[in-house]
């Protein structure tokens, strides 16, 4: 599962998405500052924008909620659930890892970057809880299959005002992407020249 991503994106970037939907992008808390991030882990805090109101609203938030045993919950399956009575909220990324088993001779799990085709950047589908969020994940799509059995569910930068008011179905959103949507690379270890 998705326990590490990618930020390479900066705030301005961001809130063109939301004023491109005429609706700008607040920041309760202050703008912040955010800098390139190679990998952004559970426990981290990150941006994720939510909805006060009919406002889109950036803040700083912790990634994963203690589940009933004490464990991190960082990933949520969507599958079968609905979402409108949750706080639903976007995360931006221009990638995110998966990790295989290690390659021969090594003693790290193989890391591979995914991301979007034909985007800079993208959203993660999310929900907030008890003032953390979490990663909404669903059947892998043919991109992500051979890595994994689960996957993140990912938005177009378009795409994001749709699932933080669901003005879209949410069965249209919460589904992988088809073949070609993503891109992926081995970033561990690192191919030799």
């Amino acid at each position: 599962m998705c326990n590490n991503y990618r930020l390479h994106v900066p705030v301005n970037v961001i809130g063109d998405a939301f004023r491109q939907a005429d609706r700008p992008l607040h920041f309760p808390d202050g703008q912040p500052n955010l800098p390139a991030t190679d990998d952004i882990r559970i426990g981290d805090r990150a941006a994720v924008i939510t909805l006060e109101g009919e406002t889109p609203q950036l803040t700083m938030t912790p990634w994963a909620w203690k589940g009933p045993g004490g464990r991190p919950v960082f990933n949520f399956r969507s599958d079968g659930r609905r979402f409108d009575g949750s706080t639903r909220c976007l995360i931006p990324a221009d990638g995110f890892y998966e990790f295989t088993e290690a390659q021969h001779g090594e003693k790290r799990k193989t890391k591979w970057l995914f991301t979007m085709s034909g985007a800079p950047w993208f959203w993660i589908a999310g929900v907030i809880r008890d003032g953390a969020f979490a990663m909404l994940t669903t059947e892998p799509g043919p991109d992500v299959a051979p890595y994994h059995d689960r996957q993140v569910v990912v938005l177009a930068p378009d795409e994001g005002v749709a699932w933080l008011d669901l003005s879209r179905p949410e069965g249209e959103m919460l589904k992988a992407l088809p073949a070609g949507a993503l891109s992926v690379d081995r970033v561990w270890p690192p191919a030799h020249s």
